[in-house]
Formats: structure tokens, C-alpha cells, sequence
């Protein structure tokens, strides 16, 4: 491997490492500060790891998170900042809910019908705020956020008994969906059931590297995020890669609640996970948007949740999970600027070495063809 390659190997590994290392030990400053044992509340949760249950816990809860990830990870690369994944996620989910609950077709097509309602219903809701943006230029973050507090209110009155809600006691759902919408999963016996859809998790990653690295588009949206100027400047129209951006973001974003409303609840209800698309957030950014970092970055935080209930039978608080979380995202932050500092004076060096040794030559060169005249 050459050494330009080593050092960007080095400088996209840096960053997460520093960030878990600074992140893990202010969760034990936290624990000494609060009376507790800084070291066993971690040595439990990777005990629980080890437990098939649990690991089936994880790779399910991975698949949402890496999927909302992904959307996230697809407005970074254009300079984009989609806080709105959580409300195009369950928007997406609901309406895939009603869909299947109200149409019955054959599991050929009543699967793709519920997949690609979910896909439109998020592309629209984050179409708005691209749309805005383009026109108007809103801030799409902004947007997002009010499209959020929309989305929320929007699942509240579909909700409602006379719209699409059915109430089963105190709970509200959109009613149980049809068999034929239902994605069987890999059955594992006493550990559980590993959700069918997680190979989406799987091909929507492959995608998302193969169009950014091996399409046209890829080019565009990577340039565009980087400059927008230059990329206008050969050829790109700079709106028309927010709004696709967006776009696209939204549509992977409808899919990120369908992994569990396939495989297992198969109703939309008040008990469904929310937050999936906030936590995206951290997730990307620790992942460093590339889909393999992402995988690490989707488990780990997986593993948080579902460990860290075991906390609670050993006089610890779970909630030293999220603090957690919040301290990961926090590190990446700092460690990212900062490795991104020590790399851009490393490439200052290497530069100036360079034209140091350069003008050596030439001076030698020189001396050399005045002493042979």
C-alpha cells in the first residue's frame, strides 16, 4: 500500500477511535462522579453481547438504524443537513401500515406495493423541504424541523377511529396489515427471528457505494457537496442535485421503520420505535458516511440499547446508554476537526518537503550546467 494511501486509511480510522476512546471515558468520569463502578457497567453489556438472544436484539435493531443512516449519510454528502429522516421514517411506516391493512394482493405484489409506498411518501416529505430550499432558499434544516413537528401531527389525526385508526384498548394502530404484506424472517429457534428484511439493509448499502463511487450522479453530488461553484462550473446544476439529494434521502428514509412493521408488529401503533432517525445522525457522522462504517457505527449503537437493560438488575442506570450516545456524538465531532487539522498540516509538510527537495534539485541542476560550460 502506498503511503499517501496508509495516511488516509489512518486519518478515517483516527477519528471514530478517538471518539469511542474519549467518549468511554467520560461515561466512567461520570459513573466515579455518581458513586458507581466505572468499569463494570461495560463489562456487562459486553457480556450480554455474547448471548444469541441478544445478538438477534441487535442485528434487528441495526438494520433500522443503518437504513436511516444511509438517508442521513446521503445529505451529508451534498452539504445537507436532513434532521427530518424521523418524521419522513415514520410517515413512510404509517402509510405503508394503512396500505397494507386496507389493500390485499397477492404477497408478489402486495410486498412491493407496501416498499414503494413507503419510498414515495418519504421522497415527498423530504421533497418539501428540498423544494423549498431550490425556491425559496429555506434552510433544510429548518424545513425539516417544522416537517417533523407536521408529520407528528399528521400521524396523530390518521390516528383518529373515523380516518384509519383502529383502537384496541387504550392503544391506537392502523389495524393489523394483510398476510400477504407480511416478510417472513430467518427463524433461530430460542434466540428469536432475525427480520427478512434486513438483506434490505444489505442492498441498500451496496447501492448507496456503488452509486457514489462507480455513477455519474456520485460524481455530481460529491462534487456538488464539496463546491458548489466548481461543480456548477462543468456543467452541474447545483438546485437540481439538492432537490434529487433530497430526494433520495427522504425515499431511503420512508424505508427505515419497514424492517420491524414487515417482520413483526405488522401494525402501525403507538407502542412503534420512534427516534430511529435522530439517532441516524450520530450514526453517520461516527460511520464517517461510508457504508461500512456505517455497519459498525448501526451495531454499536444497537448494542447500547439492547444491552443495557441488563444494567437495571445490577443497580445501574441504563440510562448510562444514552449518555453514552450523546458523549459519542460529541467526540466525533471534536476528534473529527481535530484529525482533520493534524491531517491537512501533515499534507502542508509533505508539501513543502517536496518543493524544498524540488528547488534543491534545481539548483544543483543548475550549478551542473554552469560548471560544464
Amino acid at each position: 500500500m502506498k503511503k499517501f494511501d496508509k495516511e488516509r486509511v489512518l486519518l478515517a480510522v483516527a477519528g471514530p477511535v478517538i471518539a469511542l476512546a474519549v467518549a468511554f471515558v467520560l461515561s466512567a468520569i461520570v459513573l466515579v462522579a455518581s458513586g458507581k463502578n466505572p468499569v463494570e457497567p461495560f463489562a456487562l453489556m459486553f457480556e450480554q453481547a455474547g448471548y444469541a438472544d441478544v445478538q438477534v436484539l441487535i442485528l434487528n435493531q441495526a438494520s433500522m438504524y443503518y437504513i436511516a443512516a444511509l438517508a442521513v449519510a446521503i445529505g451529508f454528502r451534498m452539504n445537507l443537513f436532513n434532521i427530518g429522516v424521523d418524521g419522513q421514517y415514520q410517515l413512510g411506516a404509517m402509510m405503508a401500515a394503512i396500505v397494507g391493512a386496507h389493500a390485499s394482493l397477492p404477497a408478489f405484489l402486495q410486498v412491493p406495493l407496501l416498499l414503494l409506498t413507503a419510498v414515495f411518501t418519504g421522497a415527498f416529505w423530504a421533497g418539501i423541504a428540498g423544494f423549498l430550499k431550490v425556491t425559496r432558499g429555506v434552510s433544510e434544516v429548518v424545513a425539516t424541523i417544522m416537517l417533523n413537528a407536521i408529520a407528528t401531527s399528521l400521524i396523530v389525526y390518521m390516528w383518529k377511529p373515523d380516518v384509519f385508526g383502529v383502537k384496541i384498548g387504550n392503544n391506537s394502530t392502523t389495524g393489523e396489515m394483510h398476510e400477504s404484506g407480511w416478510i417472513p424472517g430467518i427463524d433461530l429457534g430460542a434466540a428469536g427471528e432475525i427480520y427478512g428484511l434486513v438483506i434490505l439493509a444489505v442492498l441498500l448499502g451496496i447501492g448507496y457505494w456503488v452509486t457514489l463511487n462507480r455513477t455519474r450522479f456520485g460524481f455530481d453530488l460529491r462534487a456538488s457537496g464539496a463546491s458548489s461553484s466548481a461543480a456548477a462550473a462543468s456543467g452541474v446544476d447545483p438546485k437540481r442535485m439538492v432537490l434529487t439529494a433530497m430526494l433520495l434521502s427522504g425515499a431511503i428514509a420512508g424505508l427505515a421503520g419497514l424492517p420491524i412493521l414487515l417482520g413483526d408488529s405488522h401494525t402501525y401503533n403507538l407502542n412503534f420505535p420512534t427516534g430511529i432517525g435522530f439517532l441516524g445522525i450520530g450514526i453517520a457522522l461516527l460511520g464517517r458516511n461510508s457504508p461500512v462504517g456505517i455497519v459498525f457505527a448501526a451495531l454499536l449503537w444497537a448494542w447500547l440499547d439492547k444491552a443495557s437493560p441488563e444494567l437495571d438488575f445490577h443497580g445501574y442506570d441504563k440510562e448510562i446508554a444514552v449518555i453514552m450516545q450523546g458523549l459519542i456524538v460529541l467526540s466525533v465531532v471534536v476528534s473529527y476537526e481535530a484529525v482533520r487539522e493534524w491531517g491537512l498540516r501533515r499534507q502542508q509538510r509533505r508539501v513543502g518537503a517536496e518543493l524544498a527537495a524540488g528547488h534543491v534539485l534545481g539548483a544543483n541542476n543548475t550549478t551542473k550546467e554552469v560548471a560544464g560550460r
